[in-house]
């Protein structure tokens, strides 16, 4: 059972406690009738609020649109007006342009091409809105006139600044020097920097917007007038040059200079090797000219021509090779190689007119027999197909036609010149045997000297040689027809090839000459002057190829050249020595009396003796006033000739005299013992000298 004073505790504690959480709903209560209150009071604010903001957008909004309305009406009407704006400046296009349009584009090419493009938007304009519109035809006109006005600046401008390339340039251009193992190339401007723009930015705009091609006629035109105009001037220059000055230099061979001489065919007499006298031959084409009759001088203005059309030649490559660079900074590139072929068609043509003038004069010359004009044929056929893989690579894209310009030229000096060596072959053949023209002292005939002198200069181009050999047997022998395309018909060989047919060329020449020579030596009377001569022309002939490389050339087809030549000399040596037998052969012991010591003569061998002595001396007498006419050009020939011919007189001479020297054939023995041995050697010691 809980106490009381327990009981009444705990009640209290319970009633305090009850009374708390009385005061706490109490309290809640409370608030809880506030927060009604401010939630209605709340909902009323925004209940207000809700309405006034329904009101303010009923106000607002049709004030909005009618704004918006006024922005896109005053957005149309700027619009419209920048329109008008627009459309009205097309009217005043041709106004506004007129006086830049009238004084044209010189001077200020960028505003001249600004007032076009503004004409040219008028156009477009009017052909789009209102095609019918006068304007039309007015911005038309105009534009055509400007278009005009530059095609006029285009020409213009290419008149003003196109200028031949000075001779001394074009030269630079086109020397090498050895020396430099980088040589600083030279580059032709052939416009000024600012011009060339101008020029280009022109063609840009009648490519795109002229729609025609007359401007790049205009081009070619001119740009081939002072490409011509160039390699005329060099070719004047240098002709000028040469006359004045004769220094020349040839791209045909690599120079250092340009004072640097040009490797020529000499025009020097030339001595017949070993003769110690002023006997001299002259040069074969100088010999030949004068037996045609050619004037003075002619050989000398030939040469200037040749060197002049081979310079001009590598000009040609070279300034050819520029116009096209040029040409690619203004024509559009699918009009280059059309441009550019009908550029240089004036300059080709007139270099190809020439070259066959060259070929025709050849062909006439060698009518006339006249063969040395096969030497102005071989340096330019060389020059030719030296340059032909860079020609050809230069007019790479043109016309076929064009590209076989330099074949058939070179086919065409290839066919005339193997026609003249044939020729010439032929002629050493069937020289006549004229005795006037024979040498009167048998030395070396002028045939010979000219037949070797030819030969000699076939050593300098004897690979051109071949080649026109070569196209000789291609064309004739195999009947195969040559195509003016190849480079040359020489193509198809090997230099091997070439050069065995070259050296059996020289010797069919060689040969031909041998028999024309034993042909002429029967013109003398005296067998013995036609052993000296024959001996002479043979032994010029074998030191002539021993002295320069004909002798290698030779040997490729004849390997016992040399030999051949020894033995024939020996051949005419020793039939010259048989006519000192009508003098020795009275030194015989053929009819000599026998006589017995102490006996005396019978007066018929005693005649016997006298006409042995009389016939000696007679005939040494004879033949040394005779002989000592006739010329051994080669002192060591001549020399070995007396040597020999001394020794075998004089042992005979002695040995006669021993046989005599006890005998009585006469009281007078100085009338027949008129030389002693020592004389008559000296008398043998001055045959063959025309000023003994």
């Amino acid at each position: 059972m809980i106490p009381t004073e327990d009981a009444s505790a705990r009640k209290r504690e319970i009633e305090e406690k009850l009374k708390q959480e009385q005061e706490t709903l109490s309290f809640i209560r409370e608030n809880l009738e506030k927060s009604d209150q401010l939630t209605k009071g709340m909902v009323s604010i925004l209940s207000s609020f809700e309405s006034r903001l329904m009101q303010l957008e009923n106000s607002i909004i049709p004030v909005h649109k009618q704004t918006e309305n006024l922005q896109r009406l005053q957005e149309n009407v700027d619009k419209t007006l920048s329109c008008m704006d627009h459309v009205i400046s097309y009217y005043h296009v041709a106004k506004d342009t007129d006086r830049i349009i009238r004084e044209g584009p010189t001077g200020r090419l960028d505003e001249y091409l600004a007032c076009i493009a503004k004409i040219q938007k008028a156009v477009e304009y009017f052909q789009d809105n209102n095609p019918d519109s006068p304007e039309l035809n007015t911005v038309k006109a105009r534009f055509e006139k400007g278009k005009e006005l530059l095609e006029a600046e285009f020409r213009s401008l290419l008149t003003r600044y196109s200028k031949p390339v000075p001779p001394i340039l074009i030269l630079d251009t086109i020397s090498v020097d050895e020396d430099m193992e980088l040589q600083e190339e030279v580059v032709l401007e052939h416009l000024p920097e600012a011009v060339l723009q101008d020029i280009i930015c022109i063609s840009g705009w009648l490519v795109e917007y002229g729609r025609n091609q007359d401007f790049m006629n205009v081009y070619y035109q001119i740009r081939s007038s002072q490409l011509d105009r160039s390699i005329k001037g060099l070719k004047e220059h240098f002709r000028k040059n040469s006359a004045s000055s004769g220094i020349l230099y040839s791209p045909a061979v690599q120079t250092k200079r340009k004072d640097t001489p040009t490797k020529k065919v000499p025009k020097r007499p030339v001595y017949i090797p070993g003769h110690d006298h002023d006997l001299r031959v002259k040069h074969p084409s100088d010999a030949l000219n004068e037996k045609h009759g050619a004037a003075a001088g002619k050989d000398d203005v030939l040469d200037i021509e040749i060197d002049s059309y081979i310079h001009c030649i590598s000009a040609f490559v070279k300034l050819a090779q520029s116009e096209y660079a040029l040409l690619t900074e203004i024509i559009p590139e699918h009009h280059q190689k059309k441009t550019f072929d009908s550029l240089i068609q004036e300059a080709l043509n007139n270099l190809m007119l020439e070259g066959d003038n060259i070929v025709f004069a050849a062909r006439r010359a060698i009518e006339r027999r006249d063969y040395s004009a096969i030497l102005t044929i071989f340096p330019i056929l060389r020059h030719l197909k030296m340059n032909k893989s860079e020609f050809d690579s230069t007019l790479q894209g043109t016309a076929a036609s064009t590209k076989n310009k330099m074949p058939t030229l070179i086919n065409s000096m290839e066919m005339i010149g193997a026609k003249a060596l044939e020729e010439f072959a032929d002629s050493i053949k069937n020289d006549p045997d004229k005795e006037y023209n024979m040498p009167k002292d048998g030395t070396v005939h002028e045939l010979t000297s000219n037949a070797i002198l030819f030969l000699q200069q076939l050593l300098d181009f004897h690979e051109t040689a071949g080649a026109m050999l070569a196209s000789q047997v291609l064309g004739d022998t195999y009947n195969i027809p040559l195509d003016p395309r190849e480079t040359s018909s020489a193509s198809s060989y090997t230099s091997d090839f070439n050069k065995r047919l070259l050296s059996t060329y020289i010797c069919k020449v060689l040969g031909n000459l041998q028999l024309n020579l034993l042909s002429k030596s029967k013109v003398y009377e005296d067998s013995a002057l036609s052993a000296i001569f024959l001996h002479n022309n043979y032994n010029y002939i074998l030191k002539s190829l021993e002295k320069s490389e004909l002798i290698q050339l030779v040997t490729v087809t004849q390997k016992r050249a040399e030999n051949s030549y020894r033995e024939l000399i020996e051949q005419q040596i020793d039939m010259y020595q048989r006519s000192w037998l009508k003098v020795t052969e009275h030194l015989a012991d053929r009819n000599m009396p026998v006589l017995q010591p102490g006996a005396k003569l019978k007066d018929k061998e005693r005649q016997v003796i006298k006409d042995k002595f009389k016939g000696f001396n007679d005939g040494l007498e004879e033949l040394c006033k005779t002989q000592k006419g006739w010329a051994i050009p080669d002192k060591d020939q001549r020399d070995f000739i007396r040597q020999q011919q001394r020794r075998v007189v004089s042992d005979a001479y002695r040995s006669f005299l021993q046989r005599c020297a006890n005998i009585s054939f006469t009281k007078n023995p100085e009338k027949y013992h008129k030389y002693r041995p020592e004389e008559v050697e000296e008398m043998i010691e001055k045959l063959f000298d025309t000023s003994a």
